[in-house]
């Protein structure tokens, strides 16, 4: 099993379809007609209230069950770090749990 997980309160993971680029459009056009950049009643001084948020939606953290030394995704899934504020320079960890190799 690997955990992969996010640093940071603007920037997200999650899996999605990895073949057709339009889905990634679609998926980033309607986080921004959700939570829209700005709105007259974000009180987040920053001012990245909608990165915030899109974040909490998507979520921080996957986690994927590894097979033969391959992450278990369906044919078209694909896994997704989603800056949601930026570009920045950002971090995220990746933790491997289960049996060792040659066991």
């Amino acid at each position: 099993m690997m955990f992969v997980q996010s640093l940071h309160t603007t920037a997200g993971i999650t899996i999605n379809e990895n073949a057709d680029p339009d889905v990634k459009h679609d998926f980033l056009m309607q986080l921004n007609e959700v939570y829209p950049w700005s709105h007259p009643k974000y009180r987040h001084y920053e001012g990245n209230s909608a990165a915030h948020l899109k974040t909490s939606t998507v979520g921080v953290t996957q986690a994927i069950l590894i097979e033969k030394g391959k992450l278990v995704l369906g044919t078209w899934q694909g896994v997704y770090f989603c800056e949601f504020d930026g570009p920045r320079e950002r971090r995220y960890m990746v933790r491997v749990i289960g049996e060792q190799a040659g066991r």
